[in-house]
């Protein structure tokens, strides 16, 4: 992990596309801006985690119902 000091108004470059400025810090609260292209998806890490976790039951689902329609199939 690489770990960097900034100030507020101060950035951190990702590659070409992607700069996060530190816009203000309050007690322990930073507020960030993040500038990237439209097609990368930015979230808060909870988010991410949420989404790859209904993402995760909805292809268990699926798989659930494509075992029930082919055992339905079989049994015609």
């Amino acid at each position: 992990m690489l770990i960097l000091t900034r100030k507020t108004g101060e950035s951190i470059q990702i590659g070409s596309d992607i700069e996060i400025k530190v816009i203000s810090v309050s007690g322990d609260q930073i507020k960030i801006g993040i500038e990237a292209p439209k097609h990368i998806d930015v979230f808060r890490k909870e988010l991410y985690l949420e989404i790859q976790n209904e993402n995760k039951e909805a292809i268990s689902s699926e798989e659930d119902l494509s075992v029930l329609i082919n055992s339905i199939k079989k049994n015609k």
